[in-house]
């Protein structure tokens, strides 16, 4: 049933609890994960002249770092896995590569923002996704340590 579960990650705490609940499910049914970061967009492009460059640079550093902590995650716990970075708007490239790759379950964490606080973050990539994909989606409500 699940051959293939995407884990979107941006290094959080929210996504490293998500994954326990990927890893779980993708040993159980030997499963690939699929660790998928994206940098967004819409921030180093909104930053001054100056500054694009090197921030698109810091940002795809911390892209490829959060998808190195779910690899080594996965080859940790015995499970195959894929690692992908991407540039775009987050949600759009999160339900473009579930679709190009046949992704069975996605699994996501959240922060559960809500009000001003989920304004000032540009909204909730889970939500959209959630809103906007027909596969199975498993949302993980990160939990204080």
């Amino acid at each position: 049933m699940y051959d293939d579960v995407l884990v979107p990650t941006d290094g959080s705490d929210g996504t490293m609890q998500a994954l326990e609940h990927a890893l779980d499910i993708a040993s159980t049914r030997d499963a690939t994960i699929h660790a998928l970061s994206v940098m967004d967009r819409r921030l180093y492009l909104a930053a001054g002249d100056d500054q694009k460059a090197e921030l698109k640079e810091t940002m795809e550093a911390d892209a490829q770092s959060a998808v190195e902590r779910v690899a080594e995650a996965a080859d940790e716990a015995g499970v195959d896995f894929t690692t992908t970075v991407r540039d775009g708007i987050p949600y759009r490239e999160i339900l473009e590569y579930a679709e190009d790759n046949g992704i069975d379950l996605i699994v996501m964490g959240t922060h559960g923002r809500s009000g001003k606080d989920k304004l000032a973050n540009l909204g909730s990539v889970t939500e959209r996704v959630v809103e906007n994909t027909d596969k199975p989606i498993l949302v993980v409500r990160m939990q204080d340590e």
